[in-house]
């Protein structure tokens, strides 16, 4: 589009009228939450204490594990009969049977836990025989998919189940497939043996990571939510950002990151977020389908943010055997440049609709909210303060729950029990049933079902893969494809990514694409956490990706705006950040984002170099913020709108000579903008 031309929006009147957003959308939005977490029972009377008490033991269950030494061989397959009992229960077969438990899910999670207490009584002749598995053995195992396969259904619908028996029908059909897919096949009780049997399937890492680290996660996450901290970091980044042109848009940035850091979920964030935020959007001049697309935005920085990152960071730890503060680590550079391409895009927002100032009501001043709820601002620090301590994440992050508990009663509105409750006015029981803490512990294992009921899935897929080599298979194709070249290589490898991710979850799509997609980087000499964090960005595109782009679907349904129209002003906002992968993938020097993927390596690093490759991948991103508003100094021609597109993407691109055409496109771009604008004035 000629840059000429007068931008795309509704316009706006120095005295809006005030916005409000109306119940419907509020349901519209929470549906979208629902496609991503499951269309949850809400249950009454003793069904509701019954799922509300289940689900208490489990978090009590999964906090003593973190602090005890429980079992692997105990461990795993105990939660992931928790889960399946609980989904059964939480989560109805179809929607007509929504909010009542039938006779068929009281048996499928009986049979959930039959199938647990026949494996822990097995003990190690169980695990032993998983190459020549008995009838009961064979007849438990096949049930426990099927159960997998439904949960995940319930929880995430159909695609991802339709996925991994497609998985399964690979393993099992193995010699009838055409090259170069062909392989020996196996049988029946050997796929059993191995995701029923041992720690390779069903059982393995993705379970693994969501019954030791992600639950935890979703517990500390929980008792945020019930200790008022959303709430204070949305006023304090409301109080912050609030009376200037682009203060609507900073607040949604800044809100955005104080929000999704402790909370790992891109569509929860987005409609908390929104349901606040979009009022005033509106009231400085954003058009419905660019504030959604920065409310989506907004939300997609959770799944990214330290210090949770969302349930896929736990995996890459667990993949590449390394601690998890390592992949804080790598995620910081990466973090920052994304806010940095969200906070320019604001800035230019401002410019290109003609936003003036606007006068908000402050909930209250900066220095009163930080003076009586400082506490809050520990969830942010204090996974990352225990583990530079030296404990382990799993400990790290059962400690910061035990902190956000006693912190809470620093305050009355804030406290977990009421206080009530200590001066023996009104009912003991009515108090701990209803309280903020019982809530918390309920939601912090509700959760996590949708995730652990993806992970279990998702071993499946590892188990087959594994079993088959299918990984060396598919990096061999796809190197053949790209001819050997590195760059087409990344390129096939995010088109991949991408489209898996436009079926599944970010959990999900990562799993899948690590185990088949990530050997052929590593192949090519990309290092393994690079590989790893390559995949890991363009899975989280899942997010913003038709038809399962549930955050933009979300804000659409908050703002009125048309959900495809919000998609791609989503990606106007993120695409710039979403470049830099390819910076740490194509080039030795681009691993300088990551911190080099280790502490020790963090330590002996060339600070210099790290400096450089930031510095260049920032003005990469501004100039692709400017180059897709169409905006820098003032209104860009489309001469000076492709100069800066070109440059941003040969900035991106590692290499000296790329580097050179880059700096040089945005320096003669800015110099055309400024002269022009001199003459304007003149």
């Amino acid at each position: 589009m000629n840059s000429s031309t007068t931008p795309d929006k509704p316009g706006h009147s120095s005295t809006p009228e005030p916005v409000v957003v109306s119940e419907e959308a509020r349901l519209k939005a929470e549906e979208f939450i629902e496609a991503e977490e499951g269309a949850a029972n809400k249950l009454k009377g003793w069904l509701a204490v019954t799922v509300t008490a289940l689900a208490f033991v489990m978090s009590v269950f999964h906090l003593y594990t973190a602090y005890a030494i429980v079992p692997t061989q105990t461990l795993r397959p105990v939660h992931v009969g928790f889960v399946l009992f609980l989904s059964f229960l939480v989560f109805p077969i179809a929607k007509r049977f929504r909010h009542r438990i039938m006779w068929w899910d009281w048996l499928a999670a009986a049979l959930s836990v039959g199938i647990v207490v026949y494996l822990i009584m097995g003990g190690d002749d169980f695990t032993d025989r998983n190459t020549s598995p008995a009838p009961w053995d064979i007849a438990f195992g096949i049930a426990l998919i099927v159960l997998v396969l439904e949960a995940m259904r319930r929880t995430n619908g159909w695609i991802m189940p339709i996925i991994t028996c497609s998985f399964l029908a690979y393993a099992l059909l193995g010699p009838w497939l055409p090259a170069p897919w062909t392989h020996k096949g196996y049988e029946v009780g050997r796929l059993v043996g191995v995701m029923y049997m041992t720690l390779e399937g069903i059982y393995g890492v993705a379970v693994d990571v969501s019954s030791s680290l992600i639950i935890l996660f979703t517990i500390f996450g929980a008792f945020l939510q019930y200790s008022g901290a959303g709430k204070f970091y949305i006023d304090f980044s409301f109080s912050a950002m609030g009376g200037k042109p682009t203060g609507a848009g900073r607040t949604v940035v800044l809100a955005s990151f104080l929000l999704g850091g402790p909370s790992g979920s891109g569509v929860a964030t987005t409609v908390t977020l929104g349901a606040v935020a979009y009022p005033m959007l509106a009231k400085v001049g954003y058009e419905k389908n660019a504030a959604g697309g920065l409310l989506a935005a907004g939300g997609l920085g959770a799944i990214i943010s330290p210090p949770v990152l969302g349930a896929a960071a736990f995996l890459i730890a667990e993949f590449l055997k390394i601690s998890y503060l390592d992949v804080l680590l790598m995620a910081v550079i990466p973090t920052i440049l994304f806010y940095l391409a969200l906070f320019l895009m604001v800035e230019l927002d401002a410019r290109k609709y003609g936003m003036g100032n606007v006068a908000f009501d402050k909930v209250d001043s900066v220095w009163n909210l930080t003076r009586n709820y400082w506490f809050h601002f520990l969830s942010l620090v204090s996974i990352v303060a225990f583990m530079m301590w030296g404990f382990s994440p799993v400990l790290s992050v059962f400690w910061a729950t035990v902190v956000s508990f006693a912190t809470s009663f620093l305050r009355r509105d804030t406290a977990l029990f009421s206080y009530d409750l200590f001066t023996g006015k009104g009912s003991i029981r009515e108090h701990i049933f209803k309280s903020p803490f019982v809530k918390a512990m309920e939601g912090g294992s509700l959760g996590v079902l949708n995730v652990a009921a993806t992970c279990a899935g998702a071993g499946i897929i590892v188990g087959v893969v594994t079993l088959t080599g299918l990984g060396l298979k598919f990096s061999s194709i796809v190197i053949d494809a790209a001819g050997g070249s590195l760059l087409l290589t990344a390129i096939y490898t995010s088109m991949v990514v991408w489209i898996v991710g436009l079926a599944v979850p970010v959990t999900a799509s990562y799993i899948i694409c690590a185990v088949i997609a990530a050997p052929a980087l590593i192949k090519l000499g990309v290092p393994d956490f690079a590989a790893h964090m390559f995949i890991f960005y363009y899975a989280v595109l899942s997010e913003v990706s038709p038809p399962t782009a549930l955050s933009p679907f979300a804000a659409a349904a908050i703002t009125g705006g048309d959900p495809y129209k919000t998609t791609l002003q989503c990606w106007k906002y993120t695409v710039p950040a979403f470049l830099v992968p390819f910076m740490f993938v194509l080039d030795p020097s681009g691993q300088g984002l990551l911190l080099m993927g280790s502490t020790k390596a963090l330590a002996a690093a060339n600070w210099w170099s790290i400096a450089e490759v930031t510095l260049t991948a920032a003005v990469g991103i501004a100039a692709l913020a400017g180059g897709f508003q169409g905006w820098a100094l003032l209104r860009t021609t489309l001469l000076e709108r492709w100069m800066l597109i070109i440059a941003g993407f040969a900035l991106v691109y590692p290499s000296t000579l790329a580097d050179v055409i880059g700096f040089g496109g945005v320096i003669a771009a800015l110099a055309m903008q400024y002269f022009r604008r001199q003459l304007r004035t003149a």
